[in-house]
């Protein structure tokens, strides 16, 4: 029997961690998409999700906090060949990376987001994050937002995402599907996954989750943009999961082709005298 491709290392994760069911889970999809793992590129910022390119046999590289996004866009501008694949945590994506999660969605370059959201801030013990549970007066939880709430799939759909969808990782079959559908749609493609934090979120818990979940029917369609962002607003006592929304659109790639004809940036040579006479210019 074939040893597969993608394999992975011990990590440092709690024990019960979401995490563990992602990491499997995306495991077997590469494995499943028989992409040879030296072109595949996993990305990170910081935070116990960031950790993800770390235990998986495959290119890695981890950015500054908030920073993976730029990080992975830049990888895939200059080879357009790579599979590009970030891991990030929902304070990593949308607190201190908010400003690259709105770009990169104008952008629409060619890769794929997960974003492991436990509504909390796990690295660092619990603080709250964007998408933390607003505070209750009367039964204020450990971490809360005094503010609102911040909903990514709502934003995502304002700011444009072709390809937005939510999953929860205690259904790896549900996740399995989600994250096989957002690798291989062209364009930016984003995948909040509820995760429960074990250790520090007691409240939205396995659980809590398996209690609202709802996967989306079969009568849904996902091409329909007003139907999508009614379905974002929904997270409560039932929270839809599924493709909302997925729209063929041109990628940076279709609007730049002079950077991406066959022969991949990373691949042309520039003459050092064309370097030097650029240099110059800025002296």
């Amino acid at each position: 029997m074939n040893k597969p491709a993608f394999t992975t290392y011990d990590t440092a994760w709690c024990p019960g961690c979401g995490n563990y069911a992602i990491l499997e889970t995306l495991t077997g999809v590469l494995n499943q998409l028989a992409t040879p793992p030296h072109q595949v590129v996993l990305v990170g910022g910081i935070g116990q999700a960031a950790k993800t390119n770390q235990y998986i046999t495959a290119n890695g590289f981890s950015g500054l906090h908030g920073r993976s996004l730029p990080a992975a866009a830049a990888i895939k501008i200059a080879n357009n060949d790579l599979t590009v694949i970030v891991n990030t945590g929902d304070g990593d994506s949308y607190g201190e990376g908010g400003n690259h999660f709105l770009h990169n969605i104008r952008r629409n370059v060619d890769i794929t987001h997960f974003v492991h959201d436990n509504q909390i801030y796990g690295l660092t013990k619990g603080q709250p994050s964007p998408t933390s549970d607003p505070c209750d007066p009367l039964h204020k939880a450990a971490a809360c937002n005094m503010g609102a709430t911040f909903n990514p799939l709502l934003v995502a759909l304002a700011a444009g995402a072709t390809f937005v969808a939510r999953s929860f990782s205690g259904d790896k079959k549900h996740l399995a599907d989600m994250m096989s559908a957002a690798i291989k749609h062209p364009g930016y493609a984003l995948v909040d996954i509820l995760q429960p934090c074990v250790s520090f979120n007691k409240v939205n818990t396995f659980a809590y989750y398996k209690q609202r979940v709802k996967p989306l029917d079969d009568r849904y369609d996902p091409t329909n943009k007003l139907a999508a962002i009614e379905k974002a607003m929904e997270f409560g006592d039932a929270i839809p999961i599924g493709i909302l929304y997925q729209q063929a659109t041109p990628t940076y790639a279709d609007k730049r082709p002079e950077l991406f004809d066959n022969t991949p940036l990373v691949d042309k040579h520039v003459p050092q005298s064309a370097i030097e006479t650029l240099i110059k210019s800025y002296i």
